[in-house]
C-alpha cells in the first residue's frame, strides 16, 4: 500500500497524508486518528511510507489540453512545463480534443503512466453533469484545474472570474452610448456560462432586462465570427455592438463588418476576450479581455508543487482579469 491509497482509504489528500507523516499542527485531531488508524491496519512505519514515497514518486507531470493549437493553451502550456522542468520535473502532455471520452482515456493513460499529478488546462474539462472521472482521478493523485471548478478533495482550482469581465464590458460599451448589445459564443463550457452569465447580469443592470435573442452560438474560431454577423443582417437583426467570447470569433465578426461596408468602431463596436495574438493584427485593433492565463499557470505549477511537497493549501483561487480597451469600441 502506498501513499496514494492510504489517502483513498481515510479519505483525505495524500497532502493530508503526508502532513499527518511529518506531525503537522494544521491537521485537525479527528482527521489526524483517522490516517493513523489506516496507517496502523496497514502496518506502516513513517520510514515505510518515506521509502514509498521515494519509490513511487516520478518527477512527472501530466498534462491536458483540448486543443494545443490554441493560443490560450499554448501560453499556459508553456509556462507549466518551463516552470516544472527549472523544479526538475518532467511533463507529458495530451492533447485530447473536447469530446469526453477521450478525456477520460487520456486521464486513465497519465494515472498508468505514473505521474505525481495532473493539471487540466481549460475549462472545457469541467463537464457540466458527471465529473466523477476526474474525482477518481483526484482519489491517486492531486488534480489542478486551471480555468475550471470542481469540488473534491485532492482537487485544486484556478479561476478567472469570466462573468466579471463580461459585466463590465457591457458597462463600457453602454458608456460609450451603445445600445443594441449581442454576444456570440462558442462552447457552453464552464468558462462560457460564466461569461454568459456576468453579459446578462450587465444588460439587466444597464437596460434593466435581458433579451434572450440577444445570445448567438456560433462555430469557434473566426468563421464563427463570420458567419455570426451574416445571419444578424440576413434576419435584419438590430445591432450596434458584438460581444465575443473569445478574439478569434471577434476577428471573424470584423472581417464580416468590414466587408458589408460597416465602420468600427463608428458603425458597430467589438469586443473580444483573451488578449491574444490576434488582438493585435485586428484593423482596427481588438478591445479585449486580459484574462490572466500567464498567472493562473504559474500558480497551478506553484499550487501542485507545494501540495506534492505536503503544504497545506486552500482547494480554490480566484483571478481577476482585466480590460484592455482598444480602438475596436
Amino acid at each position: 500500500m502506498n501513499i496514494y491509497e492510504i489517502a483513498k482509504k481515510a479519505g483525505v489528500s495524500i497532502a493530508t497524508v503526508s502532513r499527518v507523516l511529518n506531525n503537522s499542527p494544521n491537521v485537525k485531531q479527528e482527521t489526524h486518528e483517522k490516517v493513523e488508524l489506516v496507517l496502523k491496519e496497514a502496518n506502516y512505519t513513517v520510514n515505510d511510507i518515506a521509502r514509498s514515497l521515494a519509490t513511487s514518486a516520478t518527477n512527472t507531470i501530466g498534462v491536458l489540453t483540448s486543443d494545443v493549437r490554441d493560443s490560450y493553451y499554448a501560453n499556459a502550456i508553456y509556462t507549466i512545463e518551463y516552470r516544472f522542468q527549472s523544479l526538475g520535473y518532467n511533463v507529458i502532455l495530451s492533447n485530447t480534443g473536447g469530446e469526453l471520452g477521450r478525456k477520460k482515456t487520456y486521464l486513465n493513460i497519465l494515472l498508468q503512466k505514473k505521474v505525481d499529478g495532473i493539471i487540466l488546462v481549460g475549462s472545457v474539462f469541467k463537464e457540466r453533469f458527471d465529473n466523477s472521472h476526474i474525482l477518481k482521478a483526484a482519489q491517486h493523485v492531486p488534480v489542478v484545474m486551471l480555468n475550471g471548478y470542481l469540488e473534491g478533495n485532492n482537487i485544486y482550482s484556478i479561476v478567472c472570474d469570466d462573468a466579471y469581465a463580461t459585466f463590465n464590458i457591457v458597462k463600457h460599451l453602454h458608456s460609450k452610448g451603445y445600445k443594441d448589445i449581442v454576444y456570440f459564443y462558442d462552447v457552453e463550457s464552464f468558462s462560457g456560462l460564466a461569461k454568459l452569465q456576468g453579459f446578462q447580469k450587465g444588460l439587466e443592470d444597464c437596460f434593466g432586462k435581458f433579451d434572450s435573442p440577444t445570445v448567438y452560438q456560433v462555430e469557434s474560431g473566426i468563421k464563427g465570427g463570420y458567419s455570426g454577423i451574416a445571419a444578424l443582417e440576413s434576419k435584419g437583426k438590430k445591432y450596434t455592438a458584438v460581444v465575443c467570447s473569445d478574439d478569434l470569433i471577434a476577428a471573424g465578426a470584423i472581417k464580416k463588418l468590414r466587408e458589408i461596408g460597416k465602420e468600427i468602431p463608428e458603425d458597430v463596436g467589438v469586443t473580444g476576450f483573451n488578449n491574444s495574438l490576434i488582438s493585435n493584427c485586428t484593423y482596427p485593433e481588438l478591445f479585449t479581455v486580459d484574462n490572466k492565463v500567464g498567472d493562473m499557470a504559474c500558480m497551478a505549477v506553484d499550487i501542485l508543487y507545494k501540495v506534492l511537497k505536503g503544504e497545506d493549501l486552500s482547494n480554490s483561487y480566484t483571478v481577476k482579469p482585466e480590460l484592455i480597451i482598444r480602438a475596436s469600441c
